[in-house]
């Protein structure tokens, strides 16, 4: 099993050269940048998690801008979004935002996805919060075709375009990971052929049980806590990796919590 980490981006964080560096100097396997274009001051979705927000969710940049930065700044660690918010983006645009992050880092990109939980954020994009799954489905075949054909078009109900050119292609077939700890999510991986993006659960008997409900899908458990006993129930049960969360704060914070985590990284290397 790999080791990786995932976190917020801010203009009040680290930047995303200096954490990039930082994490694969301490030899993790993978960095993963959450993503939420806005959050609308008069929400009534509740939040997940419960409690106060964290600032990071209002102040996250752009996840492709800042792991370009990451890009340039590494050379093996992987580059993540740990989700992009696809369903509030633009198909062709984030076609070419993948493609070109990919080939710039060398074939380094891991692109999670999911539907997000905002139903405020998602109608200011024009997004029907009723629909999202069944536009997420069609978004994910729609940029295949476009990084895999030099003239793509697509024509289903929530995405529908004639024969484009669009190129740069990625490095590689990008692999896709389907955020959310869900049935649907899970169910979503396995149609259309993707990796599994949940959260980590707490519990090492139920994260056995989460990665055994996965069968052949591939898994990457996010956030997961620095608890040694729940790294090894993932990595026993076939976790293909894990991310330890890390909250988005000052560099030298940063550069600390992450030096702390490392201890745990030669574990699964």
């Amino acid at each position: 099993m790999k080791l990786g980490i995932s976190t917020f981006v801010t203009d009040e964080s680290a930047r995303p050269d200096v954490l990039a560096k930082a994490v694969e100097e301490r030899g993790f396997d993978a960095l993963f940048l959450a993503e939420h274009s806005h959050i609308p001051v008069n929400r009534q979705t509740p939040y997940p998690p419960g409690g106060d927000m964290a600032r990071a969710y209002y102040r996250a940049l752009d996840p492709f801008v800042a792991l370009t930065a990451a890009a340039a700044a590494t050379s093996t660690v992987k580059l993540g979004t740990g989700i992009a918010l696809l369903i509030q983006r633009d198909v062709l645009h984030t076609a070419k935002s993948v493609a070109s992050l990919d080939l710039l880092s060398g074939g380094r990109f891991l692109f999670g996805v999911g539907v997000g939980w905002n139903r405020e954020e998602m109608r200011n994009h024009g997004t029907d919060p009723r629909t999202r799954g069944a536009l997420l489905d069609e978004q994910i075949q729609a940029l295949r075709t476009i990084w895999t054909r030099d003239e793509a078009e697509f024509h289903g109900a929530h995405v529908d375009f004639d024969p484009v050119f669009q190129w740069p292609k990625p490095a590689r077939p990008v692999p896709v990971y389907i955020g959310g700890n869900s049935a649907p999510a899970l169910e979503r991986a396995k149609r259309l052929e993707a990796g599994w993006l949940p959260n980590a659960l707490r519990d090492p008997d139920a994260a056995r049980a989460q990665v055994t409900q996965a069968g052949s899908v591939p898994v990457t458990a996010t956030s997961a806590p620095p608890d040694p006993a729940l790294l090894d129930a993932y990595a026993e049960a076939g976790a293909e990796r894990v991310t330890l969360g890390l909250p988005a704060s000052s560099e030298g914070d940063t550069l600390r919590r992450l030096d702390a985590l490392a201890a745990l990284a030669p574990r699964f290397a």
